[in-house]
């Protein structure tokens, strides 16, 4: 009896030691876990918004949900800055608006930077260029000329409907609320004409809605080609925005994002 109930502690003390062994070794793992958890829970939110309206550079795809250029690029900044990255649709009109009543911190929508737009935000280092494309039917001999008194399209508050009113006021100037729109009219013989970012106008031309369509005459330079990131007014965030931006077109990201939808 002796001999048995010593073998019998020892295998208790056995099981006791493998059973506090076996705990101990997921604790570095459960540790790691949490600590992953943690920092992702706090780190820093950017918000961005976008119109979600002006393809390549940002609309929704038939699931709903945003993409393009302006989406990707704004979620390569978050990864490089090491932030979490929520991205939201706002109509062009209420975009600066939003931004200044702090329903998101940026915007990335294809807003070309102005003196105008600086007075009330502040703009990262450029992140893209555009001209502007003039787009009329196939066939027809059309300028800036021939269209005086007659009916051009562009998206309201643009750097193309303010080219026109500005460089030529004898054209009857037609502002939409999105490019969609504008393009719906011209399909339907509603323009003469629309003028538009040469990247989007580009995009366009390129789908089966617009063949009957084509561009008019060179690439227009307004000396506003540039895009930029929008924040409020001495928000360090912009500085945080252009690290990771020149952090992205040294590292390849860039490129690989406009590989996806410009050179196709």
């Amino acid at each position: 009896m002796p001999a048995l109930r010593t073998f019998t502690a020892a295998s208790t003390l056995l099981a006791l030691s493998i059973g506090l062994s076996a705990c101990g070794g997921n604790k570095p793992a459960e540790e790691a876990k949490a600590t992953n958890e943690t920092a992702e829970a706090s780190a820093e939110v950017v918000r961005f918004a976008t119109e979600g309206a002006y393809p390549p550079m940002n609309f929704t795809d038939k699931d709903g949900n945003l993409v393009g250029f302006d989406v990707d690029v704004a979620n390569a900044l978050c990864e490089q800055m090491k932030a979490n990255c929520e991205i939201v649709a706002q109509d062009w009109e209420g975009i600066i608006p939003g931004l200044q009543a702090e329903k998101y911190d940026a915007i990335i929508a294809g807003m070309s930077i102005t003196d105008e737009r600086k007075k009330v935000v502040d703009f990262s280092d450029p992140y893209f260029s555009s001209g502007l494309l003039l787009i009329a039917k196939k066939g027809e001999d059309v300028s800036f000329e021939s269209l005086a008194g007659k009916a051009v399209g562009a998206q309201g508050a643009t750097i193309a409907s303010q080219y026109l009113e500005e460089e030529h006021p004898d054209i009857k100037v037609k502002m939409y609320d999105t490019q969609e729109n504008v393009n719906l009219d011209l399909i339907n013989g509603r323009l003469d004409a629309v003028l538009v970012d040469q990247v989007v106008g580009t995009d366009w031309l390129n789908s089966e809605d617009a063949s009957n369509f084509e561009q008019k005459g060179d690439v227009v330079s307004t000396g506003k080609d540039d895009f930029g990131i929008a924040t409020r007014k001495d928000d360090e965030l912009v500085g945080k925005l252009n690290t990771a931006l020149a952090d992205i077109k040294s590292n390849g990201k860039y490129d690989e994002i406009s590989s996806k939808y410009f050179n196709k």
